[in-house]
């Protein structure tokens, strides 16, 4: 529910339109968290102003502006946020240049007169500090409750050089663009460069840049690749500007005349960020970072391009070491025209290897797009703040990109290549009917028409998959041919009842237009005639919420025989196998556990049979036992499952399992539960939005769709149609 009055979280940096690569970061992420708990807080800024002269037209969540060389305004500002109850916390970017006195000691004056709880990220952290350096930084970070920063060396560089306990850091990657992977031929086409090989460098302009190392480079690798495009992207940096003007830009570009590189080398003098910066990283073959600095700790244009799916040829500063491995780029020596020249030349001959390791670093990079970025940092956040650890996470809209996207005129492809389906690996029944059963749940919520259609695909298709009518073939081919020979050599009691159920829904619906529920309706009647007996206990519960469905629409004597038998079928099962330590169906616990729990709590509630309760709300206490753990949900890993008397498996966690649990606990919210159970349905909700044993976001905002699982180590990126539609059924139940 939407607060009348949002706790704020205040964040103290430079800030948009300011152009500076600080004001850009806190500005993704103060979005980004604002994504993601936006019931829960909003974002406030105290913006960095170089004096009192140079202003800038700032947006409504500026709430105060310091003029960095006046310390009182430090103060003022830091008694403004201890007289607002609303603000819950302060969060300082900090680089030196952006604050006043030696070694920016003024913002000590901040930072010593606010009692908020504050956290300081250090963006630069440089090894042999100065005792001036060393007693500010040291003074900044007792003064806060956390620190974080960007690598891991620079955590140590804290620890060892500047004395700030180990304990009180914590290290979170520099956000990234969540955007798709994609290659750079379209982009190319875009912007104008298309038959190009680009390499690009972007930020602000100034002489630590290197830039005309890679000028210098360049003559030999053009003579090689006469095609080659090197962009540098970028505004001269402010402070350059006021101190010397455009001296450094005049000299490069008076070199690259010199050179007679006018075709292949083009400035852009501009700052730029967003949308247009992502399609020029985009258009990029091979990023190149010129760094002069051996000791710079971050770069977060290095970081974008890496997660752009660039590969980098990079100087070897602290960061480039720690990110850039054979397999995503390559290191070269500072202010080394000829080690340039070599690396360019390298990848710009080989462009399959070029492609794998952009792949690779995209792959890589995940972990740190700007929702995982600001979920690391809100967990950094309730260290400080212990309340916000129950903060509510905002429902995303429930989209249907992804699965248009993986919509042709047959079908719900099966699998996909990341976000891109991959029509190789066909089509399902499994697929399509859980995708039947959430466009007809999706329409009946929002009545979108542009859904119809898709509506119309999965009833023909399954239409055609009925072999024989009462029956269906789970696998089609890609030349849409069902394979019969396939399917009758594994079990499809799932798919079938899957299938029903779906249909049921369908059918039982009296917001489809009749047409659809005409075919939806004819299916479920061949079903019904054939009357299967399921030995699958999900292919039952499948049938018993099917049944349900048709039920709800109006009662019929011989549909609750039908349930009857198969919850009874169900309820025998929970007998043959319980135990003092077991309340379950089967000797183990698989996937989609919850259905079985479910299928009883629906016939309970359908027809009064307290029996059927019973089982399911006992049945339901026990998989939540194993499958919470401090607030979190975890479910149940495919990699050895969990079999009566043994461990558990942790992992691959599916989202189909999630999808299950927050259904399950909707349905046990209808019957009439406590806020115990309406808590664990957020929870279990939220593990697709990152409160899982990775940290990580598995519902992508910007495809609409949803990983395929969380590892031991990292998430699935492939997005297929299970686990889309698994997700879209999850969100779908969090409306009720």
């Amino acid at each position: 529910m939407q607060r009348k009055h949002k706790n704020w979280i205040v964040s103290l940096s430079t800030y948009p339109p300011r152009a500076c690569g600080i004001a850009t970061y806190a500005a993704s992420l103060n979005r980004a968290i604002e994504e993601l708990y936006a019931p829960a807080c909003e974002s406030k800024v105290i913006a960095m102003n170089r004096d009192d002269i140079v202003r800038s037209r700032y947006p409504r969540e500026v709430i105060f502006q310091i003029d960095q060389r006046q310390p009182q305004d430090y103060v003022a500002a830091a008694e403004k946020m201890n007289n607002l109850d609303r603000v819950k916390l302060v969060h300082i970017q900090h680089e030196f240049g952006i604050f006043g006195g030696e070694f920016g000691a003024h913002l000590l004056r901040f930072t010593e007169t606010c009692v908020k709880p504050m956290v300081i990220t250090f963006h630069t952290v440089l090894p042999a500090p100065a005792p001036a350096m060393r007693d500010v930084v040291r003074r900044l970070s007792g003064d806060v409750h956390r620190v974080t920063v960007m690598t891991q060396l620079a955590k140590r560089l804290l620890r060892d050089a500047y004395g700030v306990p180990e304990e009180k850091i914590d290290v979170i990657p520099h956000g990234i663009p969540p955007t798709p992977y994609q290659t750079s031929a379209k982009a190319k086409v875009a912007l104008g460069f298309e038959g190009r090989s680009v390499l690009l460098t972007f930020g602000l302009l100034s002489r630590n840049k290197g830039i005309e190392y890679v000028i210098e480079a360049l003559p030999p690798v053009v003579k090689r690749h006469p095609n080659a495009l090197y962009l540098v992207l970028g505004a001269t940096h402010p402070d350059v500007v006021q101190h010397e003007g455009e001296v450094y830009r005049a000299s490069l570009v008076r070199r690259v005349r010199e050179l007679g590189l006018e075709k292949n080398v083009f400035f852009y003098n501009e700052y730029v960020s967003g949308e247009d910066l992502l399609k020029f990283l985009q258009a990029a073959d091979v990023y190149v970072a010129t760094s002069l600095d051996p000791a710079q700790a971050v770069s977060g244009t290095l970081s974008y391009a890496l997660g752009t799916g660039r590969p980098a040829i990079s100087t070897a500063f602290a960061q480039a070491k720690e990110l850039v491995s054979e397999d995503i780029g390559l290191l070269v020596d500072f202010r080394n025209p000829a080690a340039y020249a070599e690396a360019i030349s390298r990848l710009l001959d080989d462009a399959p290897a070029r492609l794998r390791m952009g792949r690779e670093a995209y792959v890589r990079s995940r972990a740190a797009t700007w929702p995982n970025a600001a979920l690391a940092t809100w967990r950094t956040y309730a260290v400080c703040v212990p309340a916000l650890r129950e903060a509510e996470m905002a429902l995303p809209p429930a989209k249907l990109s992804h699965l248009e996207n993986m919509t042709d005129d047959f079908g719900l492809v099966q699998f996909a290549k990341m976000h891109l389906p991959d029509k190789s690996t066909g089509y399902t029944v499994d697929d399509n009917a859980r995708a039947l059963l959430a466009a007809t749940i999706h329409y009946e919520k929002f009545r979108k028409p542009s859904i119809l259609p898709l509506i119309g695909v999965y009833l023909r298709f399954l239409g055609g998959a009925a072999h024989p009518p009462a029956n269906f073939c789970n696998y089609v081919g890609e030349d849409r041919v069902n394979l019969v020979d396939v399917s009758c050599r594994e079990n499809q009691e799932d798919a079938r009842g899957r299938a029903f159920q779906a249909l049921a829904y369908a059918a039982a619906s009296p917001a489809l237009p009749g047409c659809y529920r005409q075919m939806a309706k004819k299916m479920v009647d061949d079903v019904l005639a054939s009357n299967p007996e399921f030995a699958s206990p999900r292919a039952a519960a499948f049938m018993v919420d099917g049944l349900n469905a048709l039920l709800s629409e109006k009662p019929d004597a011989a549909l609750e025989r039908m349930l009857r038998g198969r919850c009874d079928h169900l309820a025998a099962l929970y007998r043959e196998y319980r135990a003092d330590d077991w309340e379950w169906f089967e000797p183990c616990l698989t996937y989609a556990n919850s259905v079985l729990s479910e299928a009883l709590l629906l016939a309970g509630k359908a027809t009064g049979d307290a029996t059927y309760l019973e089982i399911g709300k006992k049945t339901l206490d026990f998989l939540i036992s194993r499958t919470f753990s401090n607030g979190m949900y975890v479910p149940i890993g495919q990699k050895g499952w969990c079999l009566r008397g043994g461990e558990r498996s942790y992992f691959d966690q599916q989202p189909e399992d999630a999808a299950a649990m927050v259904r399950t606990l909707t349905v046990l919210s209808g019957i009439g539960s406590d806020a115990r159970i309406t808590e664990l349905r957020r929870r279990a909700f939220h593990w697709f939005l990152g409160e899982n044993m990775l940290g990580q976001v598995v519902y992508d905002r910007v495809s609409g769709g949803c990983y395929d699982g969380v590892g031991e180590t990292s998430v699935n990126l492939n997005q297929g149609a299970e686990s889309a539609v698994s997700y879209l059924l999850a969100r779908l139940a969090m409306e009720s």
